[in-house]
């Protein structure tokens, strides 16, 4: 059974997402916030990570660089609810700039189960590709 590690301050997110990935039979550690995280990503192995960009405690993109750093071998999903600016705007678009800190995906939250799913699977089959990166080749 794969693990996954869900860090959110959101109990609501967290739980949405727990529910959804147990029913696919994978294994879900919850934690509430990035210190809860940090310690969960210490004392555990997972193979894949889902981390919120925006958490109390920790500066706007620090949760991402930390995990990341932490765990650089495991995929990192990162997600916002962050109310985003419109397409016209010159505004930053916080999700892609994840990708310079380490993050596998981006995630903009609320999502569909559906939409969730098929990005874990893609992450984990990445992972497990014989060569980093073989899998977007196709």
């Amino acid at each position: 059974m794969q693990r996954i590690l869900v860090v959110d301050d959101d109990p609501t997110v967290c739980m949405a997402i727990e529910v959804n990935l147990r029913r696919h039979n994978f294994e879900v550690t919850i934690a509430d916030g990035g210190d809860a995280g940090l310690r969960a990503l210490e004392g555990g192995e997972f193979d894949l990570m889902i981390v919120d960009i925006f958490m109390p405690n920790m500066r706007s993109f620090e949760s991402i660089r930390i995990f990341h750093e932490r765990a650089p071998s495991v995929p990192l999903i990162a997600m916002s609810g962050y109310a985003f600016a419109n397409l016209d705007s010159s505004a930053p678009d916080f999700l892609r700039m994840t990708f310079e800190l380490g993050a596998t995906r981006c995630l903009r939250k609320p999502c569909r189960p559906a939409a969730l799913l098929t990005m874990v699977n893609e992450c984990l089959s990445e992972a497990r590709a014989p060569f980093p990166g073989a899998a977007q080749l196709r």
